[in-house]
């Protein structure tokens, strides 16, 4: 074979090389364009790593104790971890006790009694993981400690999970949904229209996410009472508490979905965003695994999460009856991110659909006989 000949033998395979390695230094290009994917790929697996690293961990070392009654001091100095004393009162009674379980003040409260040598361990059962590291920890006392679990008597993980699942679900539906039906309308053009129309940027976004809340609040809802109905999960606080930090709650997600289509060009993009704010809420909330278990550092960064609190919220108004007072730490912090997260969406969409006149659109607005 000639040389000319091979070289038009193998000039087609030669291009098509060529071609491929072009194509792939082309994606590579409009990767390094697209800044939200590149977040999302380094961010995430960075997401993954300091979560399931640090606070993967469902082993409760740390559990606040109260002690009370007439030995409980000699009680106190035997208690062994997870048991941790915060609080040794000997005019302590079993109903401080529990007034302190549902308020959430403890972990675990041991009544000591004149009468008997062994003392009574009441466990906040709320707490799943809390409560089965307490009550091993009873059990393995050789008899001295009797374990005594309140709000959920048999440990039922679906009775932790129901509350917990009920801000999860408002969570997706707030955020996803909110920001992907408003990127839509971006796109269309509809929301663009808004600017010429007589409207404030408040009123656009109450006008815009008032049928997410009513869907959100309407699933909500459903879903409380399926969990009540299919996994006995009783409901022993005061309606009107959840409703209110539900209402919070839905405010701030709502919001966070606003904000999102803000900065989103278009679905992909608002979906991207969404799942990078949602995840982390997800895994370090204390919903799956229990805040007292992470590392201090990951547990702070759970304590910025809206989540966070409406767990404590649904948590206690499902399981522990809790008084509203006790509650008021984090129905408080849901009103403050309600209100941030909901002025920052109206600024940014202000700016969106207000833009600055051009300079003189003013005067020349104003016709010169009506200056006379």
């Amino acid at each position: 074979m000639t040389r000319s000949a091979a070289s038009t033998a193998w000039a087609p395979q030669d291009k098509g090389g060529v071609l491929m390695w072009a194509m792939i230094l082309k994606e590579f290009l409009e990767l390094r364009r697209d800044r939200r994917t590149m977040v999302m790929i380094i961010a995430l697996p960075l997401l993954l790593l300091v979560v399931f690293g640090y606070a993967a961990n469902f082993r409760v070392s740390d559990v606040p104790t109260r002690v009370y009654g007439p030995h409980a001091q000699a009680v106190a100095a035997q208690l062994k971890s997870p048991f941790d004393v915060r609080e040794v009162d000997p005019a302590g009674t079993e109903r401080q006790g529990r007034d302190a379980l549902r308020s959430q003040d403890a972990g675990a409260v041991v009544v000591t009694t004149a009468s008997s040598r062994s003392s009574i361990v009441l466990i906040d059962g709320s707490d799943l993981f809390s409560a089965q590291a307490s009550a091993s920890a009873a059990l393995a006392g050789g008899g001295v400690l009797k374990p005594e679990v309140l709000f959920n008597p048999d440990l039922k993980t679906s009775w932790v999970m129901v509350p917990a699942l009920v801000g999860m679900i408002m969570a997706f539906i707030g955020t996803i949904i909110t920001a992907i039906g408003l990127v839509r309308e971006r796109q269309a053009g509809t929301l663009e229209q808004l600017a010429v129309m007589p409207f404030k940027a408040s009123d656009v976004i109450v006008g815009k996410i008032a049928p997410y809340f009513v869907l959100a609040a309407f699933d909500m809802m459903l879903v409380t009472v399926l969990g009540c109905l299919l996994f006995g999960v009783p409901f022993t606080g005061n309606v009107a508490v959840l409703v209110l930090g539900a209402a919070l709650f839905l405010f701030t997600v709502l919001g966070i979905g606003v904000l999102i289509s803000s900065v989103s060009q278009n679905q992909g993009q608002a979906m991207q965003m969404s799942l990078l704010t949602l995840m982390p809420q997800i895994l370090l909330s204390g919903m799956i695994f229990p805040l007292a278990a992470m590392a201090a550092g990951v547990r702070w960064i759970g304590y910025i999460f809206p989540l966070t609190y409406f767990n404590k919220i649904s948590n206690g108004v499902m399981l522990r009856d809790a008084p509203i007072d006790s509650l008021a730490l984090p129905l408080g912090v849901l009103a403050g991110m309600a209100a941030l997260v909901f002025t920052a969406a109206v600024l940014r969409f202000r700016r969106d659909l207000a833009p600055a006149a051009p300079k003189g659109a003013a005067r020349k607005a104003v016709p010169a006989a009506s200056v006379r």
